[in-house]
């Protein structure tokens, strides 16, 4: 995606389910769990790299040790950072010890991140990048196991305000109004609730309070806390979470927006954002990983027993189609088949555009994630030779000579390298001027791979979010090797609207679409249509959730996808490029063929999953017509 969108975050939630002697005596060390951490995370680096958390609880201390470590980095390279320095802890525990290099036992009771359980968070700072304060896992500690947690999610609610004005009225003095704080402390409370109503009943049977605290860790009912602090959330999640004493989940919300996947044998017990690092991590097959079911979670008691549990009522199924396009990693055999497949639909009309001429057409990619959307579109090309090949020989194999028979069976399209991502820009240019100079030359071409003034170039991206980079980059650089036409073709429909389920992409006005139908509706005498959207808007700005309407939807209404994505060309296009230029963008009808399982498509739509959406992007509007007019 050249216009840099991006996401948060990714998780991994790890049990081992034997005692570290057996992985030692079986794999020759003790480091097995935090080796496959390591690969769980290293794996899932694509979901956010402005920092990085472990956490590893050991089960079993007794009083007076530390059986709770964590580890957290805001560094350039922050899994690298995080595991050097436990690799770096055990050297030296080691170095000390030699004698106990291979005991498993010894290690625990002396090392820190020997462990039995460990989570580990991959962040994407949409907030407080450098703040190591805002690194998963979060911890809220007490002296009592079973009232401490470690939570870490890749997740965004859309009601934090009524969620944290309900922590205030419930008593508590809450020290920041953010999701991740409130998520944190709404699971908290219900566990200090469910703890404390333990409590009780076992005093009333007569137990002795160290007692009844082995009591509550073994029959806390991590489920009925779950299904509580969550009765209100609106938004999208997947949260791991360790408790003190052992117990351990994963929770996913009730539309399967943000992707869960697990494993578990008589050894392990792992989950992770991505299925591809649960295979690699674990050399297993596709076919051995399970996806979180909507609105479930996996319990793995301390026990090691694991159940799975509804935690809110499935709704509609609607996973992050933008996962399947670009966030998440292209090695899943199922997305990369999803990925080609978005390409080879764009094929009839790429072939409209370029008038079916294929000697004076060059076809190529930017950026690099856009390949396999690529190799899908050439697929598409090459069926469509296919069939034309085929046609010509039955008609005109008797009148044909040898040379137009070989001219014809080597038509195929013509594919070249033609831009090349040089370098990534560093935050130290800090005048608009200079960056936006710089920022020209983020990509280089390879030259004298066009025919000048004959040959259209045809480039497919994964998403024109902005157009920032199309504008004030690519276009210009594409336009040196001077071809006739240029065209731009997007694997994704035209993002519309606001995204609030882990995204970044809150500010309707960023977006070209939006633009090109704000531009079109002025053009057209139409702005009093905008002015009447504003003012729907406003009056349900203060309504609840459940009670808001989308209005926005009935500016785009008034223009076909077609108009918008002419008006976005001319957005984009300046006076500098010569060549002609056109945008072409994917069908919602041909991404859902694409992607037939994962139906989230409220950027593109404004069909939002939830009723918090649809407050979003009300006042998202708002904003944006308050600072325009």
């Amino acid at each position: 995606m050249s216009d840099q969108i991006k996401h948060e975050c990714g998780i991994a939630l790890m049990r081992l389910r034997k005692p570290l002697s057996y992985y030692q005596e079986k794999y020759g060390t003790w480091r097995y769990g935090v080796n496959k951490l390591y690969l769980l995370m290293e794996k899932q680096h694509n979901r956010g790299q402005d920092g990085a958390g472990i956490l590893g609880l050991k089960l079993n201390m007794r009083a007076g040790l530390k059986y709770m470590h964590r580890k957290r980095s805001v560094s350039s390279t922050p899994i690298i950072d995080c595991f050097n320095e436990i690799y770096r802890s055990f050297d030296i525990g080691i170095k000390s010890s030699p004698e106990k290099a291979n005991d498993a036992n010894w290690a625990k009771q002396n090392l820190d991140f020997v462990c039995d359980l460990y989570m580990g968070h991959l962040r994407y700072a949409s907030y407080g990048k450098d703040n190591i304060d805002y690194v998963h896992p979060l911890l809220r500690v007490s002296n009592w196991r079973s009232k401490t947690l470690a939570l870490a999610g890749n997740f965004n609610l859309t009601n934090v305000d009524e969620l944290f004005q309900y922590l205030i009225e419930f008593g508590q003095h809450p020290k920041e109004c953010a999701d991740t704080v409130t998520a944190l402390e709404l699971i908290g409370l219900f566990m200090e609730e469910e703890n404390q109503k333990l409590f009780r009943e076992y005093k009333n049977q007569g137990y002795k309070n160290y007692e009844i605290t082995n009591l509550i860790e073994e029959n806390i009912d991590i489920a009925k806390v779950l299904r509580e602090a969550t009765a209100s959330w609106d938004g999208a999640y997947v949260m791991g979470g360790i408790t003190g004493h052992g117990d351990s989940f994963l929770i996913r919300d009730p539309g399967g927006i943000r992707p869960a996947f697990y494993y578990y044998d008589d050894e392990i017990f792992v989950a992770a954002s991505e299925r591809p690092a649960i295979q690699t991590a674990l050399n297993i097959t596709a076919e051995q990983v399970h996806e979180l079911d909507p609105g479930m979670a996996l319990i793995i008691k301390k026990n090691g027993t694991i159940n799975t549990e509804m935690i809110k009522i499935p709704e509609k199924k609607t996973p992050c189609s933008f996962e399947r396009i670009y966030f998440s990693r292209g090695t899943d055999h199922e997305i990369y088949k999803e990925r080609k497949k978005l390409g080879e639909l764009l094929v009839p009309t790429i072939l409209k555009a370029i008038n079916y001429d294929f000697e004076n057409t060059v076809f190529s990619f930017i950026p690099n994630t856009a390949e396999t959307a690529f190799y899908g579109m050439l697929k598409g090309l090459e069926t469509h030779l296919n069939e034309y090949k085929t046609k010509q020989i039955r008609e005109k194999v008797d009148t044909m000579t040898d040379e137009e028979i070989r001219n014809l069976l080597e038509l195929r399209p013509r594919v070249e390298k033609i831009a090349v991502k040089d370098v990534k820009m560093r935050t130290f240019i800090t005048q608009d001027k200079d960056r936006e100079e710089m920022v020209k030359h983020v990509y280089d071409i390879t030259y004298k791979t066009i025919n000048k003034k004959v040959d259209t170039l045809v480039i497919i991206d994964d998403s024109i979010v902005r157009g920032t980079t199309l504008r004030q980059s690519i276009l210009k650089i594409l336009d040196r090797l001077e071809p006739k036409k240029i065209i731009i073709v997007s694997s994704a429909p035209q993002v519309r609207y606001p995204d609030c389920y882990g995204i970044d992409m809150p500010r309707i006005g960023d977006f070209v679409a939006f633009q090109a139908a704000i531009a079109l509706a002025k053009e057209n005498n139409k702005e009093d249509l905008i002015k009447e959207v504003y003012q729907l808007c406003k009056e349900q700005e203060n309504l609840p959730k459940e009670d808001v309407v989308n209005y926005v939807r009935n500016i785009y209404k008034e223009f076909s996808a077609e108009q918008i994505s002419q008006k976005i060309a001319q957005l984009i296009k300046n006076d500098s490029v010569n060549a002609e230029f056109q945008v072409i963008y994917q069908t919602i009808e041909d991404l859902h063929k694409a992607c037939p399982n994962n139906h989230g498509d409220w950027y593109f739509t404004g069909n939002y999953p939830t009723p918090g959406g649809n407050k979003v992007v009300t006042h998202s509007f708002i904003d944006f017509y308050e600072k325009a007019y």
